[in-house]
């Protein structure tokens, strides 16, 4: 059950609308979570660069490597939402999510996403090491923030229990009915 209300498009002010409008624009949808973030502008906001550093990281990590990182990253924190977008996104692009085909960098990404969320104290000095011969060091700190970000959007829909967008509920695993719609 839900936490927390999702905002109302008839019932809102104007800056709320404006938000709305644009996502509708851009995505041609507003997920339960930004419909949720939406109680507060400049929250959604602050999430909202999830894009920006996505913009970022994509031009040298590919659309695809954004796609597995993030699901690495959510998969791990057990966000039901954001791994089921993700699982989407990949099996909608005839990937299968469960068993990838992936390239030395797509292997690093995925288990440097899993480290961070599984305890980003222990990230081993090897997975450093091989960040350091793919990447610059500004596109490491894009990774990092990209995944901080990820992260909190993980957090978000879990604390906040949001619940799950019909649309993923198609890409639902067996796994995925033990845990809570907002996890």
């Amino acid at each position: 059950m839900s936490y927390l209300q999702m905002t109302d498009y008839e019932t809102s002010g104007d800056d709320v609308r404006r938000e709305y409008d644009d996502q509708i624009a851009k995505h041609g949808r507003i997920t339960n979570m930004k419909r949720t973030l939406l109680q507060s502008v400049p929250a959604f906001k602050a999430y909202m660069e999830w894009y920006t550093l996505r913009d970022l990281i994509a031009p040298f990590i590919g659309e695809r490597g954004v796609s597995l990182f993030s699901y690495a990253i959510s998969n791990e924190n057990n966000c039901m939402i954001c791994s089921l977008f993700f699982r989407k996104i990949l099996i909608d692009s005839g990937e299968d999510p469960d068993n990838p085909k992936l390239s030395g960098t797509e292997r690093l990404l995925m288990e440097f996403g899993r480290q961070i969320s599984r305890d980003p104290h222990a990230i081993p000095e090897e997975t450093y090491r091989q960040l350091k011969e793919q990447f610059s060091e500004q596109q490491i700190v894009l990774l990092i923030a990209f995944a901080g970000i990820m992260a909190a959007t993980n957090l978000f829909n879990t604390v906040a229990k949001v619940p799950l967008d019909e649309l993923l509920y198609a890409y639902k695993q067996e796994r995925d009915d033990h845990h809570g719609q907002g996890t």
